[in-house]
């Protein structure tokens, strides 16, 4: 069976981006931002992005491309079956972010059409707490769900790259024009100043809590640890530039995301309306109950829904292209067979998480975290220790002078650096889970004890 490519550069991009521009930059960013200090967030995710979530992209597409292959198939095609168990751990991470996700999705759509009639202006919380769980929520979820499977069966270059080619402009064009008429707003320049300025004294007095989120942030944001940027790099040639597109992809990504706070922290200010309340439900309460004093209300919500919907769709399609293409590559499915395979899976998953809020939160405020930076870990670990100096081949396949140079400091950071900054942000989180708060140096201990052990353990079976 000829495997799927890419047809253009341009196509690949986008589609990237658009696996990374989602629910992260519009739903998540902006309340991450407002409970964690404002320009103070934003200062530690955009540092994070850079010395992080990049050359961890790196990493994972190096992976993809190598291999040419799903993430179960190109460890066990890089390095033998015994490999194949740290692909798994993409695999449950892509199953627990659509569970959830899929859900959001379903909401999204249900206020883009309510938008058009203000079913939720007069009473937005009432609304929200009426639809975001029960049997309607299962059932706009399914419909988002099957949205989603349409693109992703018709395949990777008429179906995925056709879609996002559209999608990820429109998004950009829609999020700008909303957010210069924004600008205009009374009371817009309070939002500037809390989302732009840096309280030096909050990033002091909270700077671990707030590293925290914004390396989980910037995780799921880039799509990084799930194995869709190694399921798409797969259908890469060998003659593209990873690091210049994996930047290039990093970029536009975060400049989506700060976009989007220049859209919704002026709105909320002109308004009155306080930035930190609502929580994950700010988009869907504080936000959607503010259209009702803008003039055009209805068109406002339509608009401003309908980006958000279009971010959440080419999000989805990544992640559900994930076990697609390992039901394809391992399995000799059809591309027919395996979308309702899939899709099959994922209504019944997300279905649980739209009827049980508890099993909803247990996925995205905790589990979620874990896997993304579990699965990245992992990644790098092999990138490092397994593939050793083949993966700095693989990254300077195709790469510049500049990129080529960067090529070694990238592998120093991607084999050492990165994994005990993962790790320790494993550990906190965990601390989190059990109730346990440890110090920063109990868990930078347990981080550089935990690297370690993987690293002999890796270097001993690639060695075997």
């Amino acid at each position: 069976m000829t495997r799927a490519t890419w047809r253009t550069r341009v196509g690949f991009v986008l589609a990237a981006v658009g696996s990374a521009v989602g629910l992260g930059n519009i739903w998540r960013f902006p309340w991450l931002t407002a409970q964690n200090g404002g320009g103070a967030f934003l200062l530690l995710y955009l540092l994070v992005v850079v010395l992080v979530g990049v050359p961890g992209l790196l990493g994972e597409m190096v992976i993809g491309r190598r291999s040419g292959r799903n993430p179960v198939g190109a460890f066990g095609a890089l390095c033998g079956d015994r490999w194949r168990p740290l692909g798994g751990l993409a695999l449950f991470a892509s199953v627990v972010v659509l569970s959830f996700y899929s859900v959001v999705g379903g909401w999204i759509l249900r206020y883009t059409l309510a938008s058009a009639t203000g079913a939720y202006f007069s009473a937005p919380q009432e609304y929200f707490a009426a639809i975001d769980y029960g049997v309607g929520a299962a059932g706009f979820h399914a419909l988002f769900l099957l949205a989603t499977a349409a693109v992703v069966y018709v395949g990777v270059d008429r179906g995925i790259e056709v879609a996002t080619t559209v999608m990820v402009p429109g998004i950009v064009l829609m999020l700008g024009g909303l957010a210069v008429w924004a600008g205009t707003l009374d009371g817009a320049t309070g939002g500037y100043e809390f989302y732009l300025s840096l309280d030096l004294s909050y990033l002091r007095a909270n700077f671990f809590d707030v590293l925290g989120a914004a390396a989980g942030q910037a995780l799921f944001t880039l799509s990084v640890g799930a194995g869709a940027m190694l399921t798409y790099a797969s259908y890469l040639g060998e003659d593209r530039s990873l690091a210049a597109d994996g930047t290039l992809i990093a970029g536009l990504n975060t400049g989506i995301g700060v976009l989007a706070g220049l859209v919704i922290f002026p709105l909320l200010f002109s308004l009155g309306v306080d930035p930190g309340a609502g929580g994950p439900g700010a988009l869907f309460i504080s936000l959607a109950g503010a259209f009702a004093d803008l003039p055009y209300s209805n068109l406002v919500g339509v608009a401003f829904f309908g980006v958000v919907l279009l971010a959440a769709l080419s999000s989805s399609i990544s992640i559900y292209e994930v076990l697609v293409s390992y039901l394809v590559d391992e399995h000799g499915a059809s591309r027919g067979g395996a979308t309702a395979a899939v899709g099959t899976l994922f209504l019944v998953t997300g279905s649980g998480a739209a009827l049980s809020p508890s099993l909803f939160t247990l996925l995205a405020d905790t589990i979620a975290n874990l896997a993304l930076t579990a699965g990245l870990l992992g990644f790098l670990l092999f990138d490092g220790w397994v593939l050793g100096r083949l993966a700095l081949e693989e990254y300077e396949l195709g790469a510049g002078r500049i990129a080529t140079l960067a090529g070694r400091p990238w592998f120093v950071a991607i084999a050492v650096i990165l994994p005990l900054f993962l790790a320790f942000t494993f550990v906190t989180g965990i601390g989190g889970v059990v109730g346990v708060t440890p110090t920063a140096g109990q868990a930078g201990a347990i981080a550089v004890a935990a690297v370690g052990g993987c690293i002999a353990l890796f270097s001993r079976r690639s060695r075997a």
